[in-house]
């Protein structure tokens, strides 16, 4: 570091760089390039000092921070498990949050009801063929307070039995991981499918199970999630179906009329879009919804 100081220092303000004879040109051709050349070398020497500069101050900073650090020691990170027992150390409970926090969409979609309903949507939206109407935000806002009202019994279970208790002292932070795991457990094994459930048990080496909080969260988590994309694709083919009936009818009559320049798309739209309308769609298939998590 000090060398190199050093070095930057004699590029800035050592002697400069003596003139070279250089062979000898004719007078037209050095009256013609010399105000070329002298553009040139101010340009370079500009550069020259731009960087020698910058160098120069970003090794400054680099020794700054080295000596700091030097002189505020490196802090220790104590990982040991203190407090009462079964509880964890303020460090290991920061990365717990941290963990949660960067896992938190996917236990939203992957742990509640939220994969079926925006599958759901997307399918609507591509049966009716209006492109981004609704937008994305939207569909994935109604999904989400959706999934807040069909969740909220199963969220009001683990406060009773894991987040009072613990609050009031009366079980450890693994016993309240523990019981609060159980009920999301109750949830997604109701809305699996028997062979899906089984699949993954005989992949894990389980054979038998006395409750449901024998099963681990690596066997009922993927499991729910094929069966949910099962269902909400089974939803998805009866609302596309009579979408796509509209389609086949107006382009039937857009052939026998022999008009071939106009999209059929274009002519169902406003009648797909008039028969959701007028059939109370958004209502039918909200109420579905709801009523199809048992």
């Amino acid at each position: 570091m000090t060398a190199l100081r050093t070095y930057l220092l004699r590029l800035l303000w050592g002697p400069k760089r003596r003139n070279v004879n250089l062979p000898a040109v004719p007078v037209e051709i050095r009256e013609q390039d010399s105000t070329l050349f002298r553009y040139n070398r101010k340009v370079m020497q500009f550069f020259n000092r731009f960087i020698s500069v910058f160098l120069l101050a970003l090794a400054l900073t680099l020794t700054l921070g080295v000596l700091s650090v030097q002189a505020q020691g490196i802090p220790q990170i104590d990982l040991s498990v203190g407090g009462e027992e079964g509880d964890l150390s303020l460090a290991l409970q920061a990365l717990i949050i941290v963990t949660i926090l960067s896992f938190g969409p996917a236990f939203v979609t992957m742990m509640t009801s939220f994969t079926r309903i925006i599958v759901v949507f997307f399918f609507l939206r591509m049966g009716l063929g209006t492109q981004q109407s609704p937008p994305n935000q939207v569909l994935i806002g109604l999904a989400l307070f959706m999934t807040i009202f069909i969740m909220m019994p199963t969220f009001n279970l683990i406060n009773e039995q894991a987040i009072q208790p613990y609050i009031n002292d009366e079980m450890t932070q693994m016993e309240a991981l523990t019981a609060a795991a159980t009920p999301l457990k109750e949830f997604m094994v109701r809305q699996t499918r028997e062979k899906d459930l089984i699949f993954f048990m005989d992949m894990a080496g389980i054979n038998t199970i006395g409750t449901v909080e024998d099963l681990p969260l690596f066997v009922v988590v993927p499991s729910y999630i094929m069966s949910e994309l099962r269902i909400a694709f089974q939803i998805g083919f009866m609302i596309y179906l009579p979408f796509m009936v509209i389609d086949l009818v107006i382009a039937s009559i857009l052939l026998a009329m022999g008009i071939m320049f106009l999209p059929p798309v274009l002519v169902s739209l406003p009648f797909k879009i008039l028969v959701f309308v007028l059939t109370d769609g958004w209502y039918l298939l909200v109420q579905s919804m709801v009523r199809s998590f048992n």
